[in-house]
């Protein structure tokens, strides 16, 4: 993840990556990075607020589960063997690849619309898949956990895989999309998808009454005017919620609501009861770790430690085979 704005991480972010990267560290050799190099392509004006960022998203990372001893946590610039393998894959990727990335055109769009020139479009911000490719094949990766709307961005990475294969022989495996089903996109306070860019989302950080004035905020059956009015909870943020966080017991609010007999405050209360319960064990493991960052700061350097010498490994393959002596 990018430890972007203060590195608070929320909902979406829990249930569309971490709830998986936390049940597939007991299943493979895993690297969780934080690529704090990839944040300076849009906020290199910036850059030292990227260090704090960085360190809140690894608390949260541990906060949500991941365990420093099933994982390698680390920051991607404490790892510079994924520079030297970013400098060799830009060096056989071809430029219309990288023109043609419908992201590229995108943050390129948002960028001048916020006022920047050309002037404000890095060759860091085109070369990003390039980096992300020596992210994922300085270890060599077999796979890489990617929601079902971001499995299109590992392409490239395995097109640039098999133009180095060809020219220098088959020194990386393809890596394939992991992809959980079970995953998708949690809606935010307003019905769309959770995110910070929309400003409809409940942090991990979110103390009990932020919480629940977040909730309190929340979209619900805009023809729903009285508690008597039937409610829609198909498209109701708030019942949408209590449906994954609740799963017990949303079905009989959810017909109570269908049906006029449920308000939606109750909701609204209800649910914000359950989420404080859910982040409450989140929020205090959290504030342990920032409240110690000499602890934060020896997780990251052993995760460092055991990233570089994977990739290492890897960087004496690519030098042999592109005959780098």
């Amino acid at each position: 993840m990018q430890p972007t704005g203060t590195g608070a991480l929320h909902l979406g972010n829990l249930e569309g990556a971490l709830r998986t990267w936390i049940r597939l560290q007991n299943e493979y050799e895993m690297f969780c990075c934080i690529v704090d190099w990839h944040a300076l392509t849009t906020r290199y004006q910036e850059a030292d607020q990227i260090a704090p960022a960085s360190r809140e998203v690894a608390a949260n990372y541990i906060a949500s589960g991941l365990d420093p001893k099933k994982c390698a946590i680390f920051l991607q610039s404490h790892v510079k063997q994924h520079a030297e393998l970013h400098l060799l894959l830009s060096m056989v990727t071809p430029l219309g690849w990288l023109e043609r990335v419908p992201t590229f055109k995108e943050k390129r769009e948002l960028m001048q619309k916020r006022g920047g020139g050309d002037d404000s479009i890095s060759y860091g911000l085109l070369g990003y898949p390039c980096l992300q490719a020596a992210d994922i094949l300085a270890y060599r990766a077999n796979a890489v956990p990617v929601g079902k709307d971001q499995a299109a961005h590992l392409e490239l990475t395995r097109e640039i895989c098999r133009r180095f294969n060809h020219l220098y022989g088959e020194v990386f495996p393809e890596p394939q999309a992991l992809i959980d089903e079970t995953t998708g996109v949690l809606p935010g306070l307003d019905g769309r998808k959770m995110s910070k860019s929309y400003e409809n989302a409940i942090y991990l950080s979110d103390p009990p009454e932020v919480v629940e004035e977040k909730v309190k905020s929340a979209f619900t059956t805009i023809t729903k005017l009285r508690k008597t009015d039937p409610g829609i909870p198909e498209t109701c943020a708030v019942c949408q919620l209590r449906r994954i966080y609740d799963p017990q017991g949303y079905l009989p609010s959810w017909e109570e609501d269908r049906e006029g007999l449920r308000g939606c405050m109750q909701n609204k209360r209800e649910l914000a009861d359950i989420l404080n319960a859910v982040l409450d064990p989140i929020r205090k493991r959290r504030a342990e770790l920032l409240n110690d960052p000499a602890e934060l700061e020896r997780i990251l350097k052993d995760g460092a430690e055991r990233a570089r010498a994977a990739a290492e490994e890897t960087m004496q393959v690519v030098r042999a085979a592109m005959g780098l002596r």
